[in-house]
């Protein structure tokens, strides 16, 4: 990507959008507004942010009372930046606003990124994609709003800085976010840690009906539409579940799935220290990183598990 063009482009441009991923985690959320804060802060450019859904416990970042979550109708953006988002599909109903604008950017972490932006970087090497804007923002113009939003995205895609996509040039990044004035804890506990009643009630349903297979290598929960309808709850409602399933002494695989809609599930990965999930995913029409990777599959849990572990088994040979 020619770094020099893509600021010109900003600095030019009348109208700029942002968006990231569907289900936005906290890299996701967190990269949008860091990008938001720092065009604002540099430039003094408001920028449209179109996201899923705003979380509330990302309330606190600059920008997100601003965010979009219903994707109205819009004239053509001059620039449109999609950020931790691996192909064109995973942006949603951004899709819109992407195709039409006349210059496109796509930065993302992910390796089994499809380049589908006018000019675009992918740094597998990133820890988030929080990291990867680190890169290209000058630190001079990092203020206290703009280090927020990254350190979210530090700590959800680093799993609080222990997941082993963390380098000593992630905390060393980390460290100069802290320089400016993040408060760790507040961003730890309430981003990451924290759970509302229903989310710890989920989390021990799931954990409760969890099975162990291949010799309990690999670990499976998964939760159907029904269920997430009685308890009233989103998607986001079940983040955590899968890292605690992955955290089984013995494991090295942990599969959640997550029913969206009749036979239809939504996959979560995680492994531990062999198998490549994103390898795994990418075959069933998904992708991610190494350790952590998703996908959409069809059928019944039977038909999705006995699928994914025979893949699982190959590697493990």
């Amino acid at each position: 990507m020619d770094l020099l063009e893509f600021w010109k482009d900003i600095e030019n441009a009348e109208t700029i959008g942002i968006t990231g991923h569907t289900r936005p985690d906290g890299d996701c959320v967190g990269s949008c507004l860091g990008m938001y804060s720092y065009i604002l802060n540099r430039y003094n450019k408001k920028a449209d942010v179109f996201l899923e859904e705003m979380l509330s416990k990302f309330s606190f970042l600059k920008g997100s009372e601003d965010v979009i979550t219903d994707y109205p109708d819009r004239d053509s953006y001059d620039v449109f930046i999609a950020i931790d988002s691996g192909d064109l599909e995973r942006t949603g109903k951004a899709q819109k606003y992407f195709t039409a604008a006349k210059k496109t950017y796509c930065f993302d972490h992910h390796g089994t990124n499809t380049g589908y932006a006018d000019q675009n970087m992918i740094v597998p090497s990133a820890a988030a994609a929080a990291e990867l804007l680190t890169y290209i923002f000058d630190e001079d113009y990092i203020d206290l709003d703009t280090a927020n939003a990254l350190y979210v995205g530090f700590v959800h895609d680093t799993g609080v800085f222990k997941h082993s996509n963390t380098t000593r040039k992630t905390m060393e990044i980390a460290g100069m976010l802290l320089d400016k004035g993040v408060q760790p804890s507040k961003i730890i506990d309430g981003t990451f840690y924290e759970k509302t009643y229903i989310q710890n009630q989920v989390l021990g349903r799931c954990l409760m009906e969890s099975i162990l297979l291949m010799e309990g290598k690999v670990i499976i929960s998964y939760i159907s539409a029904d269920v997430q309808k009685l308890y009233g709850i989103t998607s986001s409602d079940m983040s955590g579940i899968i890292d605690q399933l992955r955290i089984t002494k013995g494991v090295e695989v942990a599969i959640l799935l997550k029913e969206s809609k009749k036979r239809e599930w939504f996959i979560s990965m995680r492994s531990n220290n062999i198998v490549d999930v994103s390898k795994i995913c990418v075959m069933f029409g998904g992708g991610g990183h190494l350790r952590a990777a998703g996908c959409t599959m069809y059928g019944s849990v039977h038909d999705c598990v006995n699928s994914l572990t025979k893949e699982i088994e190959k590697q493990l040979k």
